[in-house]
């Protein structure tokens, strides 16, 4: 039997666990989205593989991405994080998560859910634009499309890949 053909840079077992288990699968629960969102904004110029790596630790230091926790964690936590080796130390990225958890407060205020609302839209700039507007920070063009691409509203997997499907982005 043939190994199954899969994207590039699924080239260790942690990224093959995750290409194959996670990514570009549709996400429904707000809270499992502004993790996935968190992580994209820690991965900034950094590898996904640092990432996934470090990833409990994240879920650990931001209560399991509760939204409503993280809301309202206060400057001195945040703080202490920046001494923390465990994550990324980057001071304008963890307090971005915060400050992203409120923003999907607001959205959630107005009667949505954050799944509703992410799965409305197919256009990365749209998307970029409309979550500024909300207040969001730390995103642009290149985390919101990677973020977009992993949770299935973008085509994620390369042609090759034995995941690869057209047409793309609908919930199954």
């Amino acid at each position: 039997m043939s190994e199954k053909r899969r994207c590039k840079w699924a080239d260790s077992q942690l990224l093959v666990h995750y290409h194959d288990k996670e990514y570009g699968k549709i996400i429904a629960d707000d809270d499992k989205l502004f993790e996935k969102l968190s992580l994209e904004v820690f991965q900034a110029g950094l590898s996904w593989r640092t990432v996934l790596a470090k990833r409990e630790f994240f879920r650990e230091v931001f209560f399991g991405f509760k939204i409503d926790t993280v809301a309202c964690l206060n400057d001195s936590y945040l703080d202490s994080l920046l001494s923390d080796s465990r994550i990324i130390r980057n001071k304008k990225k963890i307090y971005a998560v915060r400050g992203n958890a409120q923003a999907v407060q607001r959205i959630v205020a107005e009667g949505r859910t954050f799944f509703e609302f992410i799965y409305a839209f197919k256009d990365t700039e749209k998307l970029v634009a409309a979550l500024k507007g909300y207040g969001f920070t730390f995103i642009g063009k290149t985390i919101v499309e990677s973020f977009m691409q992993s949770i299935g509203i973008l085509q994620a997997h390369e042609i090759n890949c034995y995941l690869y499907r057209q047409p793309y982005g609908e919930v199954e």
